[in-house]
């Protein structure tokens, strides 16, 4: 791969990055409470990407291409998850609006346990994603002068990585405006939005199947 191909898909990649879709709004939902959750989203995001990288250099999502039923039981399953996501966020939302803050300091289990389940919202909304799958397997080839298991999923890397700098930063943006707008009226408004979208984009994923 010459020096002048990767610049450019560099490019691509940042290009992409910026555009919102359903990981950037999910990694929004999450770092309305706090950064570390939507960072870990950002990362189970990324960790995704990687998953499909490595199942593109294996060849595997030719069968996507090849099989509509396949992509439509992806596309289903990715929408269903991430209306979801939208209502569980609503649900918890409600649960945790009376309850009062933590002592700062250590992290309560519930915080741990709320990182986790970013980091696994984040992973399994990427690998759910067939069109993750279907980009890699139409663009990464355009950039390789031999397509080979390695280059492939080294571009792949490349393209996670991007996305996950990305994501972070949107995370860490998205929760220090949060913190500069302390109104609790605002901060609830901003989650059932967050949450209406996720599950939203999760309808017309599964409806886009059809």
């Amino acid at each position: 791969m010459t020096l002048s191909l990767l610049l450019s898909f560099v490019g691509l990649c940042v290009l992409l990055s910026i555009t919102p879709g359903p990981d950037s709004f999910l990694v929004l939902r999450f770092s309305i409470v706090d950064a570390r959750p939507g960072i870990a989203a950002a990362v189970g995001s990324a960790l995704g990407g990687i998953v499909w990288a490595v199942v593109v250099a294996a060849g595997v999502a030719a069968l996507l291409e090849q099989s509509a039923m396949a992509y439509r039981t992806l596309k289903v399953v990715g929408g269903i998850y991430l209306v979801y996501l939208g209502i569980r966020a609503l649900i918890e939302h409600r649960k945790q609006r009376g309850a009062s803050a933590q002592v700062s300091g250590q992290p309560s289990a519930g915080e741990a346990t709320s990182i986790r389940s970013a980091f696994a919202a984040g992973l399994v909304s990427c690998m759910f994603n067939p069109k993750v799958g279907l980009f890699y397997l139409a663009v990464l080839p355009q950039f390789l002068t031999d397509v080979t298991f390695a280059n492939t999923l080294a571009l792949g890397a490349i393209e996670s990585t991007i996305a996950a700098v990305e994501m972070i930063l949107l995370a860490l943006l998205a929760a220090r405006a949060v913190a500069m707008l302390r109104r609790p009226r605002v901060r609830d408004r901003l989650e059932q939005i967050s949450a209406a979208i996720l599950a939203a984009l999760g309808i017309g994923t599964a409806a886009s199947a059809a």
